[in-house]
């Protein structure tokens, strides 16, 4: 907006000021009121979303129960089951904590290694387009092909164990960081390269504060892909490769005992876990780094 009024005559720039900052005031005044309302209602919002949700989870076992004749697991049952396992009860001769830590552990392993690869991937595929016209069809036809259509390939490679698992993870991460790093790396304005070579920036420096900051907006974009892909790659190769524990190996497992409560509870933590990573991690992340360059921006 600076910039449009700078270009007007300079006779007619303090009229337009005014007139901008009419029209903007009123506007703001009233977002100040909707935010304040905001912070009221969303609580409101997020209690009739559980209500529902639960709602809907309870009119479904009744209509599958009173169909089928099959007890299905209720909301009740389910939260006297996760009490039990929460207490300490044995599942699978494991504790709960003990295949939530696994699932965890082989999910970040996996996702750490995914990320990397595709961080290191897009700066350099960014940087030159060489490497950028050659390799990228193939990165494309990698986050083309389901995760789970990768498991033939990693028990041929390392077998039935933790490794299979881990690679599965990291394969499925990297094409979507990659892909977003490199569109991120592509649309920094090379006027600021030009004006951090003119500072004596040498390609380090030009990556850590130029290309980098530059990406990171698509980059976070590629990890909210990636980290909901990972993770649900990681409970269907954990009920395929699993190695004895883990929340995907726990679900698949109460199918043979018969024990469909312990499986939704397994469920349900998968769930809380996964938009746990979201909400807590990545949001409050984007958002930092949306607030960040829209200030600056501004300036």
């Amino acid at each position: 907006m600076e910039l449009f009024v700078l270009n007007l005559p300079y006779g007619k720039r303090k009229i337009t000021l005014g007139i901008v900052a009419a029209m903007l005031t009123p506007g703001r005044t009233d977002v100040t009121k909707r935010n304040g309302g905001g912070r009221l209602v969303r609580p409101a919002y997020s209690l009739a979303a559980w209500v529902f949700g639960i709602g809907l989870w309870q009119i479904v076992a009744w209509v599958v129960t009173a169909a089928r004749g099959v007890p299905f697991p209720t909301p009740l049952e389910c939260a006297l089951g996760l009490w039990n396992l929460l207490g300490g009860s044995p599942f699978l001769d494991h504790s709960i904590y003990h295949h939530v830590s696994v699932s965890l552990m082989r999910w970040m392993e996996g996702f750490c290694l995914g990320l990397s690869g595709g961080l290191v991937y897009a700066l350099v595929a960014g940087w030159a387009p060489s490497l950028r016209n050659v390799t990228m069809p193939t990165v494309e036809v990698l986050q083309l092909i389901p995760g789970l259509a990768w498991i033939p390939v990693a028990i041929l490679l390392f077998g039935l164990n933790h490794t299979a698992t881990v690679a599965l993870i990291a394969l499925t991460a990297f094409p979507a960081v990659a892909i977003a790093g490199v569109m991120g790396v592509r649309s920094v304005d090379m006027r600021y390269v030009r004006a951090g070579r003119m500072c004596g920036a040498g390609p380090v420096t030009l990556f850590a504060t130029v290309f980098l900051p530059g990406a990171l907006p698509h980059i976070l974009s590629g990890l909210r892909i990636a980290l909901g892909a990972a993770w649900r790659v990681l409970v269907a190769a954990e009920m395929i490769v699993g190695s004895g524990d883990g929340l995907g190996y726990a679900v698949i497992q109460s199918r043979w005992t018969m024990d469909y409560v312990s499986a939704f509870v397994c469920i349900a933590i998968i769930a809380a876990l996964g938009l746990g990573l979201e909400r807590l991690v990545l949001t409050p992340l984007e958002r930092r780094t949306v607030g960040c360059w829209e200030v600056r921006d501004e300036h």
